[in-house]
């Protein structure tokens, strides 16, 4: 008998992930159905970012921050993988309704699309970061590289939870949309990628703030990911691994907290999700 309920856990399981896969594949052909360039438009908003900001902080206002292409590049696409995942949650479910409605099936792999989705925009710019990382800051292959793994880690776990929450949410309250694209504008200034992280550091540790600071999960990705990639430490927070390794930890506790929500959200509300659409 348990043989068999396994069994049938295991088909379950392996239908949802070719769902979930088959529903990455559909987006990414839709967004770049009769592009001639196709994928190479991933690339144009973090070129642009990096040609507006680097002329904005490099000449008209300059920050001392070295190398600060990839200081910039280090925050900007961790926050891009963020944002853009997040985003087209909120509208994931709403975005199906005549498929919810019809089709039974398990509707959180709606949200966890988008996440798919955006992550393989993520690999793709990590991939073309890389390689100017190999032609131009060689200094990045150090043994600091290995505090990218905890960070994306964590990163994950966040977007997934917040993707799952701002999906279910939207589905009730349609307002959750709008107020969730206003947030992520301001949630931008509040992670350390266009200034230094030293900065916050100095001016908020003498109020006794600066864990309010970094409580933010964001920041603690974002600034951990900058100490893998960037390795000069002047701009940064630490010089050390434990202070990153310490904030990335409470960073992940508040993921897992958020994602048992949103997943506990998504199952309370999905069962209406026919009727509010």
């Amino acid at each position: 008998m348990q043989s068999a309920a396994d069994a049938r856990a295991a088909a379950q399981s392996r239908i949802r992930w070719e769902l979930l896969a088959n529903l990455v594949r559909k987006d990414l052909k839709v967004k770049y159905k009769n592009s001639t360039l196709g994928f190479v438009w991933t690339l144009a908003n973090p070129v642009l970012y990096l040609a507006v900001f680097t002329l904005v902080f490099g000449l008209f206002l300059p920050n001392n921050v070295p190398n600060f292409a990839v200081y910039f590049m280090a925050g900007l696409l961790v926050w891009n993988f963020f944002n853009t995942a997040t985003l087209t949650a909120t509208g994931s479910v709403v975005g199906n309704a005549n498929l919810v409605k019809k089709v039974p099936f398990p509707r959180i792999v709606l949200p966890l699309s988008s996440v798919g989705f955006a992550g393989v925009h993520f690999a793709l710019q990590l991939g073309v970061f890389a390689v100017f990382l190999l032609l131009l800051h060689r200094q990045t292959f150090g043994p600091q590289l290995v505090l990218a793994v905890p960070a994306m880690a964590v990163l994950l776990v966040f977007t997934t939870a917040l993707s799952l929450i701002v999906a279910s949410l939207n589905v009730i309250y349609r307002d959750v949309q709008h107020l969730w694209e206003l947030a992520l504008i301001a949630w931008f200034w509040l992670n350390p990628i266009v200034y230094a992280m030293d900065t916050v550091r100095d001016r908020l540790s003498a109020r006794g703030l600066f864990w309010v600071y970094m409580l933010n999960p964001m920041a603690a990705v974002i600034t951990s990911m900058q100490r893998a990639i960037y390795r000069d430490p002047s701009p940064l927070a630490a010089d050390g691994y434990a202070f990153y390794l310490t904030w990335l930890g409470v960073a992940g506790a508040v993921s897992l907290g958020l994602l048992a929500l949103g997943v506990w959200l998504f199952r309370r509300f999905e069962d209406n999700f026919a009727e509010e659409l």
